[in-house]
């Protein structure tokens, strides 16, 4: 996120967040704030499609075996989770408690999809999960 330094704030991110600086915003929105990660897949560090890397306070509200199946995964730019909740910022913008809402709602929801993924795992996977984030973000660019 490129946000304004020692600005505090909740672990999660909201579309109004006053942490986001006009440039994150845009690279945000554009998506373009995710390329300096293919340096990681280059790396080695990450892959293309696998769960998305989380703030270490959400990964240890991870029940036991979830967690070790989840970060037995190589994490990834992108994801199932990452195609359902590409408007979490806006999801989160809308409601009272952002961070309560992110915790009982979106993490278990993502978690499901995580192990979704950790089980099906395949190449055809990873291309429709390639695809559908690249007419997503086609779609949103162009729509806005």
């Amino acid at each position: 996120m490129v946000h304004r330094p020692d600005s505090g704030g909740p672990q999660v991110t909201k579309a109004t967040d006053a942490r986001i600086t006009r440039l994150g915003a845009l690279l945000r929105r554009t998506k373009l704030d995710e390329l300096p990660q293919l340096f990681n897949v280059l790396a080695g560090d990450m892959s293309l499609v696998g769960p998305r890397p989380e703030v270490a306070r959400y990964v240890a509200m991870y029940p036991d075996s979830v967690r070790r199946e989840v970060l037995a995964l190589l994490p990834g730019i992108t994801d199932l989770a990452s195609i359902e909740f590409r408007d979490e910022q806006e999801l989160l913008a809308a409601v009272a408690d952002p961070e309560t809402t992110y915790i009982d709602e979106i993490l278990p929801r993502k978690l499901d999809l995580y192990l979704q993924y950790a089980r099906q795992q395949s190449l055809w996977l990873d291309l429709k999960i390639i695809f559908l984030t690249i007419s997503a973000v086609f779609i949103r660019s162009g729509g806005k």
